[in-house]
C-alpha cells in the first residue's frame, strides 16, 4: 500500500519511512487490500478547525479520518485520509509520563482502524476498537516498528 505523508507540523519530528511501514503493517494485520492511504500530521489549530468543520466541535482532538474506497470495492482503492495531532500525543506523554511517539503510533493506529470501518461510538464498538489497538501496537512492537525520534 502507497502511503503518502504530510507533515505540516513542527511541534514532534517524524520519520516517514516509518508511518509507511505502520501502515502497511496495520492494513496487513487486519487482512484488508488497499492501494493508497494519507496520513497528515497537522498542528493544534488545524486540527481544531478540522473538527469545527466536520464534527462542530471547535476543541483539539488527536485524529481525524475520512474513509474513501470499501475494502469490498472492485480496482484501486483508497483506503482514506488520517489527520493527527502530534501535539496532543506530546501533551498525553507530558501528563502521563510515556512516550509521545508511542502515542502518536496509536493515533495513526486509531485513524487507520476507523478508515477501515471500527468506530468508537458505543460501549460495545469501543470495546472493539480498544481490542483492534491493543493488537495492533502489540504487532507493531514485535516488529519494531513503533514511531522513535528520527535519525538527524
Amino acid at each position: 500500500m502507497d502511503t503518502h505523508i504530510f507533515n505540516n507540523q513542527k511541534d514532534l519530528p517524524i520519520d516517514s519511512r516509518a508511518v509507511e511501514a505502520i501502515s502497511s503493517a496495520v492494513v496487513a494485520l487486519e487482512q484488508k487490500a488497499f492501494d493508497e492511504a494519507a496520513v497528515h500530521f497537522v498542528d493544534e489549530p488545524t486540527i481544531c478547525a478540522l473538527h469545527q468543520r466536520y464534527f462542530n466541535d471547535p476543541s483539539p482532538t488527536d485524529c481525524i479520518s475520512f474513509p474513501m474506497d470499501d475494502a469490498n470495492e472492485e480496482g484501486y482503492r483508497v483506503l482514506g485520509e488520517i489527520f493527527v495531532c502530534p501535539k496532543a500525543a506530546l501533551d498525553f506523554a507530558a501528563e502521563h509520563k510515556s512516550s509521545p511517539y508511542e502515542e502518536t503510533t496509536l493515533y495513526i493506529v486509531h485513524g487507520l482502524l476507523h478508515l477501515m470501518g471500527y468506530d468508537d461510538m458505543n460501549d460495545e464498538d469501543r470495546a472493539k476498537m480498544r481490542s483492534a489497538e491493543e493488537r495492533q501496537m502489540v504487532n507493531l512492537k514485535n516488529k519494531g516498528l513503533l514511531l522513535a525520534a528520527p535519525n538527524i
